[in-house]
């Protein structure tokens, strides 16, 4: 890790990012103390695809509701809370 101080560090910056990106990191500082890092940027990583890792099989009635269905979600019947015609 290379450290080289602001005047430096401007005369020769296309330099520095040249380093940089070989992976070099180097420290900028002023008056002797480090005030900033010049690093490497991460590999980018590619973009993800949505989707599952298998495709999804959805079955042909699940669309459609059943006594079953309502009994399952409500405990009992919704037919039986209707008023009758």
């Amino acid at each position: 890790m290379a450290t080289i101080s602001v005047f430096d560090a401007k005369a020769q910056f296309s330099k520095l990012i040249a380093r940089a990106e070989q992976g070099e990191e180097i420290v900028i500082s002023r008056h002797g103390r480090a005030v900033a890092r010049l690093v490497p940027m991460p590999a980018a990583q590619p973009d993800r695809v949505p989707g599952w890792i298998r495709p999804v099989d959805v079955p042909d009635d699940f669309d459609q509701w059943t006594e079953q269905d309502e009994q399952d979600w409500f405990g009992e019947s919704r037919a039986q809370h209707e008023p009758a015609p």
